[in-house]
Order: C-alpha cells, then sequence, then structure tokens
C-alpha cells in the first residue's frame, strides 16, 4: 500500500543554526533531487526549503525504508550526526502528512500565521519536482489540492487580514530599537520579495533614505527606483556601514555577506552610533561575531519570534475556521487516496474485458459477412455497452469499501475471480512509477 510521508523541520523544532545547515539552496537543488529521487523505497518527492522549514514530502510503499533512507540522506547532507538530528524532526504520516501540507500552503504553521510568502515557495517547490519528474499522481494531487485550499481560506477567513510578515516583523523591530524611524537610514541587502515588503512598510515609516544592494545590479535598481532610494554594488557595503543606521539582510548567499572585521572597521568612524543588523536570511547573512562588537547589535530569524507573537491574536481567531477547512479537505483526499488500492484491479478488470471484447467483435463481424460502417458500427457499440453495463456494479462496489480489511478480501477474490493475477501485477508497476 501506498504510503504519504514528510519528514522535515521547522523554526518550532529547531534553531537557525540547525536549519541552515539543513537548508537546500538553488545551488545544489538539482543534486538534492537527484538524489532523493535515486533511493529506492521512495516513488513520488516534493523538497521544501525555505528561511523557516526544511522538508521532504514523498510517497513510499516501503514506509520504515523510506523513512530510514530520507533520515540518513539529510544527515550526510546538513552534517548533523543522527542522535542531534532525530530530535528536531517531525515525521508525519498519511493523514497527519495531507493535514501537515494543507496547514503549510495555507500558512496555518508558519512562524506568522496568514504571510503570503510561503504559498509561493510550496508552488516553486512543486514546479521543481515537476522539472525534474519526482511528482506524479498522488503529489500532483496533494499539491493542486494545496493550492486549491489555501486560495479558499484566504478568500473566506480574515487569516491574511492585518499587515504581518517577516518583513513587517523586521521594521516593527526597528521601530523597538529606535522608538521612530524617522529620518533614520536604512541599508537593504537582498532585492527578493521579503527585501521590496521591508523597503514599503520602512516608506510608510518615513525613513530617510534607503540604499539597495543586490547580486544582480538591474534588480536592485528597480528595487530603488521603486522607493526613490540609492543603488550601490556588494563592493560598497563595507564603506556604506558608516552611514546608515540599520542594516535589512535577505539573501540567499550561502556565506555570510556582513563580516566582523567589516564592521570593526565601520565602527571606528562611527563615534558610538549605534549599528544594527536586521538578518532575515537563512543561512545567515551576518557573520554571528559581529554581536559581540561594542554598539553592533545583530537580530536573526529567531529574534523576531516574540514582535510577531504581537501580531497574532487577530489571526489566531481566524485560524480556527480555517483549521476547519483544513479538516474538511483531509477527509477528502484520505477518500480519494483509498480508491488508489483499487485502481489496479479496477484497470486490470477493464483491460480483461476490453481484450475479451475485442476477440468476440473479431469472430462475430467475420461471421456476418459484408456490414456497412453504420451497421458495423452498432454492432461494436452493442458490444461496448454490454462490457460498461457489466462492470459498472463491480467497479462501484469495490471503489465504494471503505474498510481496509473487506477491501482486500474483495480486491483479492475479485483477482481471482477473473483471474487477474499478471495482468494487475503489471497494471500496479504502471500506477505508481
Amino acid at each position: 500500500m501506498i504510503k504519504i510521508v514528510n519528514i522535515g523541520m521547522n523554526h518550532e523544532t529547531a534553531p537557525v543554526e540547525l536549519r541552515e545547515l539543513a537548508a537546500f539552496g538553488g545551488h545544489n537543488i538539482d543534486e538534492v533531487m537527484n538524489a532523493i529521487s535515486s533511493i529506492k523505497d521512495i516513488k513520488e518527492s516534493i523538497v521544501l526549503s525555505t528561511c523557516n522549514r526544511v522538508e521532504i514530502l514523498f510517497t513510499t510503499d516501503n514506509e520504515k525504508g523510506g523513512t530510514e533512507s530520507v533520515i540518513d540522506f539529510l544527515c550526510r547532507y546538513s552534517q548533523i550526526s543522527r542522535e542531534k538530528l532525530l530530535p528536531i524532526l517531525y515525521i508525519y504520516n498519511d493523514q497527519e502528512a495531507i493535514r501537515h501540507i494543507f496547514r503549510v500552503g495555507a500558512s496555518l504553521d508558519s512562524l506568522i500565521i496568514g504571510e503570503p510568502q510561503i504559498l509561493g515557495q510550496v508552488k516553486e517547490a512543486y514546479r521543481i519536482a515537476v522539472d525534474h519528474k519526482s511528482s506524479s499522481v498522488i503529489l500532483n494531487k496533494l499539491m493542486h489540492r494545496t493550492f486549491s485550499l489555501a486560495k479558499k481560506i484566504r478568500t473566506e477567513t480574515e487569516i491574511s487580514g492585518s499587515a504581518v510578515s517577516i518583513s513587517f516583523a523586521a521594521v516593527e523591530l526597528g521601530k523597538k530599537i529606535f522608538g521612530d524611524l524617522e529620518g533614520k537610514k536604512v541599508l537593504l541587502i537582498g532585492a527578493g520579495e521579503m527585501a521590496e515588503l521591508a523597503a514599503t512598510y520602512l516608506v510608510h515609516n518615513r525613513v530617510d533614505k534607503i540604499k539597495v544592494a543586490n547580486r544582480t545590479f538591474r534588480r536592485a535598481v528597480e528595487v530603488a527606483d521603486q522607493f526613490h532610494g540609492e543603488t550601490i554594488s556588494f563592493e560598497e557595503i563595507g564603506d556604506q556601514l558608516l552611514y546608515i543606521d540599520i542594516v535589512i539582510t535577505s539573501t540567499a548567499s550561502p556565506e555570510p555577506i556582513i563580516s566582523s572585521d567589516q564592521v570593526k572597521k565601520a565602527m571606528k568612524g562611527r563615534k558610538n552610533r549605534p549599528l544594527f543588523f536586521i538578518d532575515i536570511a537563512v543561512p545567515r547573512n551576518v557573520e554571528s561575531r559581529v554581536n559581540e562588537i561594542e554598539n553592533a547589535f545583530v537580530y536573526n530569524m529567531d529574534d523576531l519570534k516574540g514582535i510577531i507573537e504581537s501580531n497574532l491574536s487577530k489571526r489566531k481567531n481566524e485560524a480556527v475556521k480555517a483549521e476547519r477547512m483544513v479538516d474538511e479537505e483531509v477527509i477528502k483526499f484520505s477518500e480519494w487516496l483509498k480508491t488508489l488500492d483499487v485502481v489496479p484491479t479496477i484497470v486490470a478488470l477493464k483491460e480483461k474485458c476490453k481484450k475479451i471484447r475485442q476477440i468476440e467483435l473479431k469472430k462475430t463481424l467475420s461471421r456476418l459477412g459484408n456490414l456497412t460502417p453504420e451497421q458495423r458500427k452498432r454492432v461494436e457499440d452493442l458490444a461496448l455497452s454490454i462490457t460498461k453495463k457489466v462492470l459498472n456494479d463491480p467497479i462501484v462496489f469495490l471503489k465504494g469499501k471503505e474498510n481496509r480489511s473487506s477491501r482486500d478480501l474483495y480486491l483479492d477474490i475479485t483477482q481471482k475471480l477473473f483471474n487477474l493475477g499478471s495482468d494487475n501485477e503489471n497494471t500496479n508497476k504502471k500506477s505508481y512509477k
């Protein structure tokens, strides 16, 4: 029987320093996808890696073997020992795995409930899986249900009604640090969606100037122009630290962008003016040693949790409605999943009847002599109609068997009665590749 399994870690189970060791970046995603797809017990797989979570969602007909292989892979990839990795992992099976991915897509499992970025990240993870041909019948269906459910929840609840996000929390932290952001100078390092959102909030809080640095200079120019800011190159970052009040980093760089040496040099010319870094990237963009420098303060993703909690009360109320909608969809998807057990037998039964019909039609039509095309078609239609009507009752009966033990019994009886044997075995192989 095919099982759905989700193995991962998130902001609740693992600290940022462990999450960043396990994070899958764009530079190695092909290697990761190929490695997971090559595990013999895995049928389908999708990998999700964000600043707050790392997950591997997969289907298998050997739950124990598939689970152990994925855990072994995570140990090798992250260089985290098994003893240290197991306590920070969650492992969900079947309905719980289905519920979990529904909750992730609907942003019910996010650091900030209702934040919009996660759905786009789930869609991107699915796109990558499709490109690598690692997602098939079951996960395709699961992902499309996830997307439609997330849309329904956003439409029918107020879960995204108040303006909170990682970027919003970063700006709120800046306000707590300075009391007022008016007149402050801000440097955004990274020009992705989170940086753009942060810039929007900063403008609303009347900062004096926004400067933007990005690996792709053209993208930095686009974001800077949008907010009447200024673009700088990566090479200028060290010099700019002399004049900036707040640095917000959100790049995908696997290595730190800001070094302690750069900050030490800048602090000498700042005349004791504090410099605040809000690092919302995973892996972290600012070396942890920067926090040891006098008047330099670094806040990372984990530090934002307290800020975020104060913005969640309204969304938590709406989340109750959303959780009910998730539960309803879990039941529906589980019912669909149960029908997959009978699919190979039904396909084999249909194929056998089709072959019998074709053989008998050939015999009958050869005996009837010269028929007109219309007469020939009527005979073929009659044979097809009889086949469909004979098959209808057993197919409906098999699909309606919800109890696992009775379903297996009737599947076995059907296979023996119609001598499906090898045909059914072949169909099984085709259905789950």
